[in-house]
C-alpha cells in the first residue's frame, strides 16, 4: 500500500515515520522547499526523541521520500493522510484554510478512487467541508471519481510521540461506510497486533472526541492549579493532595501535577476553538472558560512570588535570574504557548536581566527574545545560574534533578529558587541554603496581591 502524506510538521512527519516503520511506502508532500530538501538531506525541522533514527532508516530503505509536487504522489497513492497546521485565528476559532487547500490539491491530482484521511485536527463538521471541496474540484475537472473522506485524529504526546505513534493506546475512525473502514482497518492493523485498539465511530464522534480529550487533560491540569493555589493560603501541601486523590482509581494520577499551567501547540489552540464552536453553536461552556483563565492566571501567580520577593529586597529592577528551561515541556523544542514566554516578558518588563538556558530549544526561543544586554543564553544551567540573584526552574527536564547544588549555590549572588514544577523537595532545598518557593505550598514570604505586584490596572 502507497499513502501520502500532506504535511510534515509534526504530526505528519511522525506519522510518515511511523507507516514506514510498519512496511508501507509513504511520500510527504509539502509546499516549502527548503523544508523538503532538509528533509531529504536528513534534517529533522524539529527535536522529538527518536525521530531523525527512523527517518533516516526509512529513507535509505526508500520506503519513505519527500516531495513539494503534488502530482505523482497522489496519483499513486492509495490513501492521502492530510496533516497540515490548523492555526488559531484572532477570535480563536480554528483556521482550516491549509486543510481545505490540501483538500483542494488532492482532488485536482486524483485520477481514480482514494480515500482522503484527515489527520489535522479540525472543528466539529469539517470533514462535510473537506467533502464538499474535493466533490466541488473534481466537478469543476468534469470528473467522476469515487472517493470517502474520514477523519482520524492523532493522540501524539510532545517527546514521546515516536512511541505514541508506533504502540497506540487506541485509534480513532470516524467513517460512513463498509469500505473505508476496512481499509482504515487494514493501514493500522500492523499497529494493532496484540489487542485491537480500533474505536470505530460517526465522524463527527470522532471529531468531537480529539477536542475533547484535550479538553478533559487541560481541565485536570487548571483543576490542580487552582487547587494549588488554595493550598498556600491555607498551609495545605499539593503533593500529598494529589497523592490522595490520584489513589481513587476513578481519578488516577496522570495530569495531576500543579505547575505553571499548559502550553504547546495543543490544548491553548483546541481549548480556544472549542469554545469559539460552542459560541457559533449557541451553547455556554462555563467549565472551558475557567480552564483557560485559571491557565493564564496561574502564570502571573508564579510571577506574582517572584517580584514580591524582590520587593522586600531593593526591587527586580536590575536583577539578575538564572531561568532554567523555556520549552513548554520536556523533551521537546517546541516553545508555542509556552509558560516561560509569559515569564520572560514579566520579567523584562519589570526590569530584571535574565539568563536563559534549555537543553534543545534555545534556538526556537532566540527567534523570539534575541540576546541583548538584558537577554544571555547559557550553555549549560550551571552557567546561567552564575552570579545570579535567583533561579527559577521553568520546565522540568531531566538533567535538573540531578545537578550539584553545591557549586551552584557557590557561585550564586543570592539565595532564591522559584520552582515552577515542583522538581524538589523544600526542606532538601531549605537544607542546601535557598529561599525556596514552589507551587502548592505554603509560601515562605507574604505575598502581595497580584495587580500591587505586576502594577497592572
Amino acid at each position: 500500500m502507497k499513502i501520502a502524506m500532506v504535511g510534515t510538521g509534526y504530526v505528519g512527519l511522525v506519522s510518515a515515520a511511523g507507516f514506514c516503520e510498519m512496511g508501507y511506502r509513504v511520500t510527504c508532500i509539502d509546499i516549502d522547499p527548503n523544508k523538503i530538501e532538509s528533509l531529504r538531506q536528513g534534517t529533522i525541522p524539529f527535536y522529538e526523541p527518536g525521530l531523525k533514527e527512523i527517518v533516516t532508516r526509512n529513507s535509505e530503505a526508500r520506503r519513505l521520500s519527500f516531495t513539494c509536487e503534488y502530482g505523482p504522489a497522489i496519483r499513486e497513492a492509495d490513501v492521502c493522510f492530510i496533516a497540515v497546521p490548523t492555526p488559531s485565528q484572532e477570535d480563536g476559532s480554528c483556521d482550516l484554510s491549509y486543510v481545505l487547500s490540501a483538500a483542494k490539491q488532492i482532488a485536482q491530482e486524483m485520477s481514480g478512487y482514494c480515500l482522503i484521511v484527515i489527520k489535522s485536527t479540525v472543528p466539529i463538521g469539517s470533514t462535510d467541508l473537506v467533502k464538499e471541496v474535493i466533490g466541488k474540484t473534481l466537478e469543476e475537472r468534469k470528473l467522476s471519481i469515487p472517493f470517502d473522506v474520514v477523519f482520524n485524529p492523532e493522540f501524539l504526546k510532545e517527546g514521546c510521540a515516536v512511541q505514541d505513534c508506533l504502540k497506540p493506546d487506541r485509534i480513532v475512525i470516524g467513517a460512513e461506510n463498509t469500505k473505508s473502514i476496512e481499509i482504515m482497518r487494514s493501514i493500522y492493523s500492523p499497529f494493532t497486533l496484540n489487542h485491537d485498539r480500533i474505536l470505530v465511530m460517526d465522524v463527527r464522534s470522532a471529531e468531537m472526541t480529539k477536542y475533547a480529550a484535550n479538553a478533559m487533560l487541560a481541565t485536570r491540569i487548571s483543576f490542580m492549579n487552582e487547587l494549588s493555589t488554595l493550598c498556600e493560603k491555607l498551609g495545605a501541601n499539593i503533593h500529598d493532595v494529589r497523592v490522595g486523590i490520584g489513589s481513587d482509581p476513578r481519578i488516577g494520577y496522570q495530569f495531576l501535577y500543579a505547575g505553571i499551567g499548559y502550553g504547546g501547540s495543543c490544548f491553548p489552540k483546541d481549548i480556544q476553538a472549542l469554545l469559539k464552536t460552542a459560541e457559533q453553536a449557541g451553547v455556554e461552556m462555563p467549565i472551558l472558560e475557567a480552564v483557560e483563565a485559571i491557565n493564564q492566571r496561574q502564570r502571573l501567580h508564579f510571577a506574582q512570588k517572584i517580584l514580591s520577593y524582590y520587593e522586600t529586597r531593593g526591587g527586580i529592577t536590575g536583577k539578575t535570574l538564572a531561568l532554567w528551561g523555556l520549552s513548554f515541556k520536556p523533551d521537546t523544542d517546541d516553545m508555542r504557548q509556552a509558560p516561560s514566554l509569559t515569564l520572560i516578558q514579566i520579567l523584562l518588563d519589570q526590569g530584571a536581566h535574565l539568563k536563559l538556558f534549555d537543553p534543545v530549544a534555545m534556538e526556537n526561543a532566540q527567534k523570539i527574545f534575541p540576546p541583548s544586554h538584558r537577554v544571555a543564553y547559557a550553555k549549560d544551567e550551571y552557567e546561567a545560574a552564575r552570579g545570579a540573584d535567583g533561579i527559577v526552574l521553568l520546565t522540568e527536564w531531566k538533567q535538573f534533578r540531578f545537578v550539584d547544588f553545591k557549586k551552584i549555590f557557590a557561585d550564586l549572588k543570592g539565595t532564591a529558587f522559584f520552582d515552577g514544577r515542583n522538581q524538589y523537595q523544600p526542606h532538601e532545598m531549605a537544607a542546601k541554603g535557598f529561599n525556596y518557593f514552589c507551587i502548592g505550598h505554603t509560601p515562605s514570604s507574604p505575598l502581595k496581591p497580584l495587580e500591587e505586584a505586576l502594577q497592572i490596572s
